[in-house]
């Protein structure tokens, strides 16, 4: 490797060097963390690069080293916008400057400001990717495991184009998969025996908007949450329409579904398909993929344990399960 020379091209030994100066004293300590906590997480990321703080000045060295500088500025941008960091944050923008993407591009676009001033914002890259299929495409599919906020960001989203008056009505649905002999026991008429399939669709409605704003929508008919049986002979104009848990439709009631779509409607289909409860195991979201291929206006994004936003244990969990399934290969026929 060459020595560097004064003036001139950077060299290979200059480009093992970086350096990036915080502006102010409180942002330095929100990107170092509570005891240093999140420089932490970065230095066991990157644990051939060496990292030195010195007042408001970090200086890494190593063969990362520019790539862990960068990843710095992008968390000081991120601080600057007025967000906090937590680790698992920093390992989502550690994830995204591998992968050469900008996190502060990602973090700072906005979805929804709701009710209570709390922006909703993606979180990671695979749901930018997500947020962004859904606002340029009629329909969109979010696939992957839980947590990766596939229903809540689509509901933000259809929050957001009701309020703008891109539509007039959100219809948010799911199916009942155990809709014959155990919801019979369960007391009260049909949509209270559904309701609790339902809930959790209400819970992230309730929690974008305030209680009384909601339910007056509910009220109105301007939100309606039904069960997916409810979709069969029906044209939905003018809506955005969510189908939540469709790994748990069958492939004729994935067809039914898909075809109630009207003019100025919009679209999203959520699921996770290593959770299929339906019976047979006949899923309607298996396969679906390489049936609409060279259909226009229709995205599927793959979510994966990277874009898990709740607890670290959610993620870990996810990606244990999917280790297990990669050991046991293909099961039997």
């Amino acid at each position: 490797m060459s020595a560097p020379t004064g003036e001139g091209p950077v060299t290979d030994v200059q480009a093992r060097s970086a350096e990036t100066v915080v502006p102010h004293n409180h942002l330095m300590a929100g990107l170092l963390g509570h005891r240093d906590e999140l420089l932490r997480i970065i230095e066991a990321a990157f644990p051939d690069t060496q990292i030195a703080v010195q007042g408001n000045r970090i200086t890494t060295t190593g063969p990362d080293a520019v790539r862990v500088a960068r990843l710095f500025d992008e968390l000081v941008i991120v601080l600057q916008s007025g967000q906090g960091l937590d680790g698992p944050q920093v390992s989502r923008t550690i994830d995204m400057v591998r992968e050469d993407l900008s996190p502060s591009e990602v973090m700072n676009a906005e979805v929804l400001r709701g009710s209570r001033g709390r922006t909703v914002r993606p979180r990671s890259a695979g749901q930018k990717q997500y947020t962004d299929a859904i606002a340029e495409n009629i329909v969109t599919f979010g696939i992957g495991p839980a947590g990766t906020g596939k229903s809540y960001l689509a509901v933000a989203l259809a929050v957001q184009a009701l309020q703008s008056r891109q539509v007039s009505r959100i219809i948010l649905t799911r199916p009942a998969v155990e809709a014959g002999e155990r919801l019979g026991f369960l007391p009260g008429d049909l949509m209270a025996k559904v309701d609790p399939y339902l809930r959790p669709l209400y819970d992230a409605l309730f929690d974008l908007l305030d209680p009384e704003g909601a339910q007056r929508l509910l009220d109105r008919g301007t939100v309606e949450v039904a069960p997916l049986a409810f979709m069969r002979g029906r044209t939905l104009n003018s809506s955005f329409i969510i189908l939540d848990e469709a790994q748990n439709t069958t492939p004729e009631q994935m067809k039914m579904f898909l075809t109630r779509i009207g003019f100025g409607s919009k679209c999203v289909v959520t699921g996770d398909v290593t959770q299929i409860d339906v019976p047979g195991g006949r899923s309607g979201l298996v396969g679906l993929e390489e049936v609409l291929t060279g259909v226009e206006n229709i995205a599927f994004v793959q979510l994966t344990r990277r874009d898990v936003v709740r607890h670290k244990i959610v993620a870990d969990i996810v990606g244990a399960y999917e280790q297990a399934s990669r050991l046991a290969g293909p099961s039997p026929r």
